[in-house]
């Protein structure tokens, strides 16, 4: 790998005086950009931010910090809004252009394109409507849409205005929505009478209706028409969106804020415990989501992206809404899902768009790839230069046909890992930069420092070594606080490896300095004294060709501490295999590839896994059914598909 980078560099030699410092065209720029970053990020990011962005006034100082007490300020002292970067200032040049293209769920509605001159428009005014309601600076704004462009011209609004938006995924049930209003104390909700999700039609003024029964901050319902539902309005709480927006003005200015002003506040769904209100900044999320969004992607002119995320989790946050649009690039926005009305869905929307950029989660690749390759192969996808995956480490099979069938071995596949607490993109090939290898996210991004750590809180030197993933310095995107509790947001984040973040993830360093992430440390299992990620075990068993997905846990075990309890997903749930034979031959995998001590001692074959709406598998429930433990699950109302737990727990396909 080492000879692949230096030959690599001697292809791509550039003169890369004067060179800015916004966008990496070669490998050996990204080595110059990443060591420049580490020795000097002061002045690094300061000519980032000072050449790619509008700003009211700039900064005393880039960046101040304590890494012992989690107080991080980028940018000290500037002057700066968001929205003006993303719209105000392209209006001269890109007015007519494309900002927004909405794909609904029913491929026979007609999409609809929105310009860069249309989305300022709309935006102020929806600006002038919250201004109208009594909305402020500072005010929180709780935002729960389907994925329609009022979902867009909504957060941007806020942001226009200085008001702190907390988009909740329009899925959630009342209790849970009702806790992150409560938590945040949001003055305002915006909804909509109803959205589609594939061949259902969801109630979510009626969810916000039993929400607000709790919830006594909220003054005002702002209500657009999607559905045409039958609904029931509040007097002098509800208001339909739509004619407030016919008598507003398009005339606003937007807000000056600080470059430390609150921009959002984004719930973290948790594998345990009370939601975390995470809190970004306004521009160091600004300067890192952009900059981010322009290397991984090799983002060019003209270029349309897609990113399948809802705006309800940061990945929508940063790389549909924000990201792109500092660009001054064109995103996609899709209502519906990869499965209506056929599992050609996504295929057909890159196809009709002539999407360049695709980026979606593994859960998404492995649900498409147990499907007829007929479906992907109806389309020459021949527009897609890069593909994305996000969310979760991505396993070997999944990658290979991602890349085979999706990619047609032509397009980089970027393996991104971040989180909703570092803002964007962390540790991830850039497009025709960095040489890929399936399930590594590769190389940090430049101002990103990984460290890994041992359990003595020792940093781990050298290559082919695996650990604790922390970061060692700030980069702009990090999340400042939990909303109304710093003190769980240093214990949680900065206290397990004193001076440094822990991003609660393992991670493996090959010979060469690649990240792989191994999963949750907390999903680490200790075998007889060996430390077994999970992740490697299930990228084994799902190699399995009867294999479509898998969870593993530990559960406590008289000889060797812990034991291995499998929960695997067939392709073909009615497929008349014998289930003992198909145990002896996972087994065999696991041993093949990772050795006889990672093997199971229980599986059980399951319809399904508990996850939460953004694809995360709630382990700490899969733990307590490999204990026996069926007499508390805790909180379930955030899962997708919370029936699954009974199943499991009964034993049943």
């Amino acid at each position: 790998m080492r000879n692949y980078f230096l030959s690599l560099i001697v292809i791509n030699r550039l003169n890369t005086n004067n060179m800015s410092y916004y966008k990496i065209d070669n490998l050996e720029q990204y080595f110059k950009h990443y060591n420049k970053s580490i020795r000097e990020p002061r002045k690094f990011w300061g000519k980032v931010a000072s050449e790619n962005f509008t700003w009211y006034q700039e900064w005393e100082k880039v960046i101040e910090f304590d890494m012992a007490e989690a107080k991080i300020e980028w940018f000290v002292g500037a002057k700066v809004n968001i929205v003006k970067n993303c719209i105000d200032r392209h209006l001269a040049r890109k007015g007519e252009k494309t900002a927004i293209i909405f794909e609904p769920n029913d491929p026979t509605e007609e999409a609809q394109h929105i310009s860069y001159n249309e989305l300022h428009e709309r935006v102020s005014k929806f600006s002038n409507v919250l201004r109208d309601q009594g909305i402020g600076k500072g005010d929180r704004v709780c935002i729960y849409l389907p994925m329609i462009p009022e979902l867009a011209i909504a957060t941007l609004a806020c942001a226009r205005i200085g008001a702190i938006h907390s988009v909740v995924f329009a899925g959630f049930s009342a209790s849970a929505v009702a806790a992150r209003i409560n938590d945040s104390e949001c003055k305002m909700v915006i909804t909509s009478d109803g959205g589609y999700r594939g061949n259902k039609t969801i109630d979510l003024k009626g969810i916000i209706d039993d929400a607000l029964e709790n919830c006594p901050c909220v003054e005002k319902v702002l209500v657009a028409k999607r559905t045409n539902s039958e609904i029931s309005m509040k007097t002098g709480r509800d208001q339909w969106l739509q004619p407030l927006l016919d008598d507003a003005s398009d005339n606003n200015v937007a807000e000056i804020m600080d470059a430390e002003d609150p921009l959002f506040i984004l719930y973290t769904s948790g594998s345990t415990g009370k939601p975390k209100g995470m809190v970004h900044t306004t521009a160091g999320y600004m300067v890192y989501s952009a900059y981010t969004f322009k290397n991984v992607f090799n983002y060019v002119e003209n270029d349309v992206f897609w990113c399948t995320a809802d705006i309800g989790w940061i990945t929508g946050h940063s790389y549909i809404l924000y990201g792109p649009l500092l660009n001054g690039a064109t995103t996609v926005i899709f209502e519906g899902v990869p499965s209506y009305p056929d599992f050609s869905r996504f295929w057909e929307v890159i196809e009709k768009h002539k999407v360049t950029q695709f980026y979606t989660a593994p859960t998404a690749i492995r649900a498409l790839a147990k499907e007829s390759l007929d479906y992907v192969q109806r389309f020459p996808l021949k527009s897609l230069k890069v593909i994305g995956s996000v969310g979760e480490p991505i396993n070997e099979e999944a990658w290979h046909w991602y890349n085979a069938h999706v990619g047609g071995k032509r397009c980089p596949v970027v393996d991104t890992w971040w989180q909703t607490e570092t803002g964007g993109i962390m540790i991830s090939p850039l497009a025709f930069v960095t040489p890929t290898k399936p399930t590594y996210a590769s190389l940090p991004l430049p101002g990103v420092q990984p460290v890994l750590m041992n359990e003595k809180r020792n940093e781990i030197e050298g290559n082919q070594v695996t650990g604790n993933l922390c970061i060692k310095f700030p980069w702009p995107g990090i999340a400042r606080t939990i909303w109304g509790d710093h003190k769980r947001y240093k214990e949680t984040y900065f206290t397990a490896f004193p001076g440094k973040y822990f991003t609660g993830d393992g991670a493996l360093r090959d010979e060469t300095g690649y990240y792989r992430i191994t999963g949750r440390v907390d999903d680490v299992i200790i075998v007889s004294g060996h430390n077994l990620g999970t992740a490697p075990i299930e990228d084994a068993i799902n190699e399995h060709p009867a294999v479509a997905e898998s969870a593993i846990v530990g559960f406590p075990h008289d000889i060797k501490g812990n034991a291995l309890y499998g929960y695997v997903i067939l392709k073909e749930i009615g497929e008349n295999r014998n289930h003992e034979n198909l145990k002896i031959e996972i087994n065999q995998l696991i041993s093949d590839q990772i050795g006889p001590i990672a093997k199971l001692d229980k599986i059980q074959f399951v319809s399904g896994l508990p996850k939460t709406r953004s694809g995360k598998i709630m382990r700490r429930i899969l733990r307590k059914i490999a204990e026996g433990d069926f007499s508390n699950f805790g909180d379930t109302t955030t899962l997708l598909n919370p029936e699954i737990v009974d199943e499991i727990k009964n034993g049943k396909l």
